[in-house]
């Protein structure tokens, strides 16, 4: 499973830090609630639902503080990546919270494009960049999340998203149409999260009101069949992560996650691992996963790996030479 070739496209750039690396952050910061002991940190991610996750998220968030700390993010993700057949990844960026605790637009950018630059040079790993705006911090976060994109964007900015609580997201509904209506103007791609904790309504609102290009999760679009005769009709991308679901409590056991259903119904799903240190995953056991407690085998993790190249941003050509890669190690494991 490791030498298949994978793209990520649904992952956060504080959620992928890996033990060691919050182990390394939460020393430098020794005045945060992190912990500092290993055992100590391994408890701390234990998740009883969505909310919990997001306190534990919001803490190791305040380790990062410096242009030092985001790159250090990056290249640990970089490497971790390319340990299990990483070719590419959209590493979902979220500059609000950089911005509160005082790091200057133009460092964060500076230390996006070196880590990139690092990622490609130090482990093959060809890095770009989804900015997202945390749903729960309303205007202020989708005003402050568009000027960085449109005012100081690093080089490797492909997209615009939306993540954090989705049940406040009604309050501020116009705001993020607007932040998003300008990001598409721009140029950038339209990739928010919908239908991870809220229902199918959530969804509609990012493909009618975002204009949504894929969507981060999806799961609940089973809810409503018209809604999944849409998605299969557009083949709209479906960035889909069973183990987040499972350690944030949106389904009760693996066995149960929609996975299976989703592409029985024929939706164009990609695989992805979301926060892998902090739900104790990787991108390659989530293909695992798919094999082991969903039966796929061979052809339907290659059709996956597939998914996830045809649904990047990558240009054309790399898009083809990916493609070419898969289907020659399937079809030599076949």
């Amino acid at each position: 499973m490791t030498a298949l070739p994978k793209v990520e496209l649904h992952v956060h750039l504080v959620g992928s830090a890996s033990v060691p690396t919050v182990l390394e952050l939460s020393r430098r910061h020794p005045d945060s609630e992190v912990p500092t002991d290993e055992e100590e940190l391994r408890r701390f991610y234990t998740f009883r639902n969505f909310a919990d996750f997001a306190r534990v998220y919001q803490a190791v968030n305040r380790l990062v503080r410096t242009p030092e700390d985001v790159a250090t993010l990056v290249l640990g993700l970089a490497r971790d990546l390319a340990g299990q057949g990483g070719r590419y990844v959209e590493l979902q960026v979220t500059p609000y919270s950089h911005h509160r605790v005082g790091m200057p637009m133009r460092e964060v950018t500076e230390a996006l494009n070196l880590a990139a630059a690092g990622s490609l040079r130090e482990h093959g790993i060809e890095l770009t960049y989804i900015f997202d705006i945390p749903g729960e911090y309303g205007e202020e976060a989708a005003r402050i999340t568009l000027e960085h994109a449109l005012s100081e964007p690093p080089t490797a900015l492909v997209g615009f998203g939306l993540g954090g609580m989705e049940e406040p997201r009604p309050r501020y509904r116009d705001a993020f149409r607007d932040a998003f209506a300008a990001a598409r103007a721009a140029g950038l791609h339209s990739v928010p999260h919908g239908g991870e904790m809220t229902g199918p309504e959530t969804i509609w609102e990012v493909i009618e009101g975002l204009g949504a290009e894929r969507i981060g999760h999806g799961i609940s679009c089973l809810a409503d069949p018209r809604l999944v005769a849409h998605l299969r009709e557009t083949r709209l991308p479906l960035d889909v992560c069973p183990t987040s679901n499972l350690r944030t409590g949106q389904i009760a056991r693996i066995e149960d996650h929609p996975l299976p259903r989703l592409l029985d119904e024929g939706l164009f799903v990609t695989l992805n691992s979301d926060d892998p240190p902090m739900f104790a995953t990787t991108l390659t056991d989530e293909y695992r996963l798919a094999a082991r407690v969903f039966g796929l085998g061979v052809p339907e993790l290659a059709g996956l790996a597939r998914n996830g190249v045809t649904a990047s941003y990558l240009p054309g050509e790399r898009k083809a030479a990916l493609l070419q890669e898969i289907d020659d190690l399937a079809a030599a494991a076949g």
